[in-house]
């Protein structure tokens, strides 16, 4: 962890995720509460979601500015004008990613950074904060998301954004160490805990050795990350339940020759938060339509294209994402999905999801047993587990760290807003 520059009136530890944002603002006795979010129509909540909607309006006649809402505000800007609406989503699983450099949105050249410090001078301005005048510690994963991710660059960039939004000082800490220091004040006594962070794209466990007595000379022991979380678990309801219905088995034929698989990549991306909207292209359309001219469902097809086409990934998402959450208070539920010509209605039950995600669990099990031995402690060394982030609430993943470390020893709690919580208190 380094800093840049020095403390400031005000602090602020930020949890920028995947899919939700957490600010947490120290009070003048050094205590952490949660900023509010309000957006019109919508309740105040302490999470933000991480979505950027930009639009162009017309400020006078003849000329037209770039406007931008963030959150559930951006969700209804984009759902008011789809088709001149462009809605941002996963900005965080492209920070390691260096194939990703810039990209052309409402006839302006941006880079990755200026998207993200858009997002986040948004952020400031809803809760009332001049970003400025504060000094931030700032959240990263052990490991970013993505494949074969950089992590280096992963926090460079995550620098230059926060920068770029008008932050002048800014800590960066491992997001499941400041989940440690806010479990931590639970104690009542040294011991070693095992922090299970799940984020929207990443999950990382820690190993840290806490003294409530001095909080301050924590000792990291053992880390290890896996770039999957929880928008992995939305990819696998996907790829089961919504690509069989948009022609993933189907297949066609070149040249009357034999039948060929339908390219597998456009049902991979439409698993993908971050991808779905890339997809939405000239080309792209036009092979899936070329493709559906000998397909074996070429309806299905057609349905994949208006889907991409009329930007339907947020309904998508909402109604992929509720049956997520009813599964892990339900042992079965109904995915219900309409659009156009596709009608699905879908009873999932808790045995089919968890079978699904058995092999992202199996990574999850693989990435505790090598925070353990890179610090060099068999299981029963570890006195407490602390689980958070939105994953933990699913029963098989608390499953899996019940089995290993005993229910005794496994706690839970302020799953949304630990991390911001534990960045806010690190560097007080």
């Amino acid at each position: 962890m380094s800093s840049i520059g020095s403390n400031r009136s005000v602090r602020l530890g930020i949890d920028f995720g995947t899919t939700n944002t957490v600010v947490v603002v120290l009070d003048a006795q050094g205590r952490p509460t949660p900023a509010r979010f309000s957006f019109p129509h919508h309740p105040p909540a302490e999470t933000c979601r991480s979505l950027l909607c930009l639009w162009r309006e017309d400020s006078v006649p003849g000329r037209s500015s770039l406007r931008e809402a963030i959150g559930a505000a951006a969700i209804d800007a984009y759902l008011e004008d789809p088709a001149d609406s462009r809605l941002i989503m996963s900005m965080k699983s492209y920070l390691a990613q260096a194939s990703f450099r810039q990209t052309r949105l409402m006839g302006q050249v941006m880079t990755l950074e200026m998207l993200v410090a858009s997002f986040l001078s948004c952020l400031m301005r809803t809760i009332g904060i001049d970003p400025a005048d504060v000094t931030a510690t700032v959240g990263r994963p052990v490991h970013f998301a993505g494949e074969r991710p950089d992590d280096a660059l992963g926090e460079q960039r995550l620098r230059d954004s926060f920068r770029a939004a008008g932050f002048h000082h800014v800590d960066v800490a491992l997001e499941p160490e400041a989940a440690g220091w806010h479990f931590a004040r639970r104690l009542g006594a040294p011991a070693t805990v095992l922090v299970g962070d799940f984020g929207g794209g990443t999950s990382d466990f820690s190993i840290l050795r806490f003294d409530p007595a001095n909080l301050r000379n924590a000792t990291a022991l053992g880390y290890a990350g896996v770039g999957i979380a929880g928008d992995q678990f939305d990819y696998r309801i996907i790829d089961n339940v919504i690509a069989p219905e948009l022609g993933r088995h189907a297949t066609y034929r070149v040249m009357g020759g034999q039948p060929l698989p339908v390219p597998a990549e456009w049902y991979a991306s439409l698993g993908r938060w971050h991808r779905l909207a890339l997809m939405r292209t000239p080309q792209t359309l036009r092979a899936i339509a070329d493709v559906a001219r000998t397909a074996s469902e070429p309806d299905r097809l057609h349905a994949l294209m208006n889907i991409i086409d009329e930007q339907q990934g947020q309904a998508l998402y909402r109604a992929v994402g509720a049956a997520k959450r009813a599964l892990s208070i339900a042992g079965r539920t109904v995915l219900r999905y309409d659009h156009r010509d596709v009608h699905i209605d879908r009873a999932i039950t808790r045995a089919e999801f968890e079978g699904w995600i058995a092999p992202d669990l199996q990574q999850f099990d693989d990435a505790v047993g090598l925070a353990l031995d890179r610090a060099g402690l068999p299981t029963t060394a570890i006195d407490r587990v602390f689980l958070t982030g939105g994953t933990s609430f699913v029963p098989a993943v608390r499953d899996l760290f019940n089995r290993r470390f005993g229910a005794e020893r496994v706690d839970t709690g302020n799953e949304f807003v630990s991390v911001a919580e534990g960045l806010a208190l690190m560097n007080a």
